[in-house]
Parts: C-alpha cells; sequence; structure tokens
C-alpha cells in the first residue's frame, strides 16, 4: 500500500494555466510580437509629422488642370478618431482609413502566424497527443491574441501622443474629456476579441499555410473593420465598453468552439 501510485487529477484549470503559461513565454520570445509593438508605435509618429509638413501643399491633376490643396492633421487626436464638432482633412482624408483601427487588422498577422507556426512544426500535434486539449489550445491562443493586441493599441496610443507633441498639434478634446478618451481606448480592448477569435476561427482551418490564413483573416476582418470607428468613437462611454465587453465575451465563446470543432474533425498535418 505504501508504494500505491496517486495520478492527479489535471483539471480543466490546470490544463488552460499551463497552456497559457506556454503561449505567454513563446509570445515574450518572439520577434514579430517586439517588431509589431514596435511598429505600432512608430507608425503614428511618422505619419502625424510627414502629414503636417506637407499641409498646405498643392497637387494638381494632369488632366482637368484641378488643384488639390493637401491638410496636416490639426489635432492630435485625428490618430485616434474624429471630434464630434471636427472636420475632416480636405482631399486627402488619410487618418480617417490610416488610424488606431489598424491595429485590429494588424494583429491578424502575428496571430495566424504564430498558429500556423505551431502546426508547422508538428508542436500542435505533439501538444495534442501528450497533454493539451484542443479546447484549452484555442482559449489560450484567443487570450494571447486578445493581449498581442492590447499592446497593439497601447503602443498606437502612445505613439499618437508623442507625433501630436514633435508635429506641434494641438491636445484639446474640445467639448469631451479625458474620461470619454479613456473609455474610448478600453471599448477597443474590450473589442479585440471579437477580431482575434475571428482569425484564430480561420488560422485553425488553414493550420500551416500562413499565407492562406493571414488573406482570409483579413478578408474576414474586413467585414467588421468598417463598425469600428462607430461602436468606439472618441466620445465613447461606459455603455460603449460594456457593449463591447459584452460583444467580444460573445464572440469567443462562439468562434472558439467553432475552432475547437474545427480541431477535432480535421487533420492535425
Amino acid at each position: 500500500m505504501e508504494n500505491m501510485v496517486v495520478f492527479e487529477n489535471n483539471s480543466f484549470g490546470k490544463r488552460l494555466k499551463s497552456m497559457v503559461k506556454v503561449d505567454f513565454r513563446r509570445m515574450c520570445k518572439s520577434k514579430l510580437f517586439y517588431i509589431l509593438v514596435v511598429s505600432a508605435l512608430i507608425m503614428p509618429i511618422l505619419m502625424t509629422v510627414m502629414m503636417t509638413m506637407m499641409d498646405g501643399s498643392v497637387t494638381v491633376n494632369q488632366q482637368t488642370g484641378e488643384e488639390t490643396v493637401m491638410q496636416g492633421p490639426e489635432n492630435t487626436w485625428q490618430n485616434i478618431g474624429t471630434l464630434p464638432d471636427g472636420e475632416e482633412m480636405g482631399g486627402m482624408d488619410v487618418f480617417a482609413m490610416c488610424n488606431i483601427n489598424m491595429m485590429f487588422m494588424i494583429v491578424a498577422v502575428f496571430t495566424c502566424l504564430f498558429i500556423s507556426d505551431d502546426f508547422r512544426s508538428g508542436y500542435a500535434k505533439n501538444l495534442f497527443t501528450v497533454r493539451a486539449k484542443k479546447s484549452d489550445y484555442v482559449i489560450s491562443k484567443i487570450f494571447a491574441g486578445f493581449v498581442c493586441g492590447a499592446c497593439l493599441l497601447i503602443a498606437y496610443f502612445i505613439g499618437s501622443m508623442l507625433g501630436g507633441a514633435m508635429a506641434g498639434l494641438s491636445f484639446s478634446l474640445g467639448e469631451l474629456n479625458p474620461i470619454n478618451l479613456v473609455m474610448c481606448i478600453l471599448a477597443k480592448i474590450c473589442l479585440m476579441p471579437v477580431f482575434v477569435s475571428i482569425f484564430v476561427l480561420i488560422s485553425v482551418a488553414a493550420k500551416q499555410k500562413a499565407w492562406l490564413s493571414i488573406c482570409g483573416s483579413l478578408g474576414g476582418g474586413m467585414i467588421l473593420f468598417m463598425m469600428v470607428s462607430m461602436i468606439t468613437p472618441l466620445n465613447s462611454t461606459f455603455i460603449n465598453v460594456i457593449l463591447c465587453l459584452v460583444g467580444g465575451i460573445l464572440f469567443a465563446l462562439g468562434l472558439g468552439a467553432a475552432s475547437n470543432k474545427v480541431l477535432k474533425k480535421s487533420s492535425l498535418v
């Protein structure tokens, strides 16, 4: 009786905790993660400074002779969204599309490459064979993508403030207050699981084909991309945060279950 072997119960919580630790260790050692974060930091700085330098320049259409006057940003927060009483930049509204919302699509690159590397190296097959369940894998990947997306949003926000300061732009929020700005960023972070769960579903279906998962994820993300600015405007309130949080949880649960079924019914190679 003294030599009796007792097997420890490998509960869901322990399995998930172990899986999350492994993924976060891999993410922290990944060069891609740091490249994306640094890019998110530098991008708004370059855009703001360059557009400010081009302010007032005139371009002429050689066929019609029509002149277009470039208008640079007037406010630091144009990298985040449009103020309620603000006007769009005439002629070439770069910040209408190239703003912080791009981070929702850039996180697709991290998610797709992160997952495809598991299948390409054989790590996923070995993982499911020896210790992890497919549901643990999906939850961990959604969580890792969410954290990466949150880091990208925060880095872009910091870069926007640095770019505004370097270009000498106004930091005035007009009729808004700092709470609205905080709620806006929190709402975007809470909305991130909606996109990440889409990317995870497409990635586990494409497996080692990274190019296919990236193309599919970008295409799938674009369906909801145009709604981000409407759901998370600069004048966001606590209601926007709650709505995005609920939406993020529902999408993560629904598409996470779909990803789990895809893994169960398909080959791991």
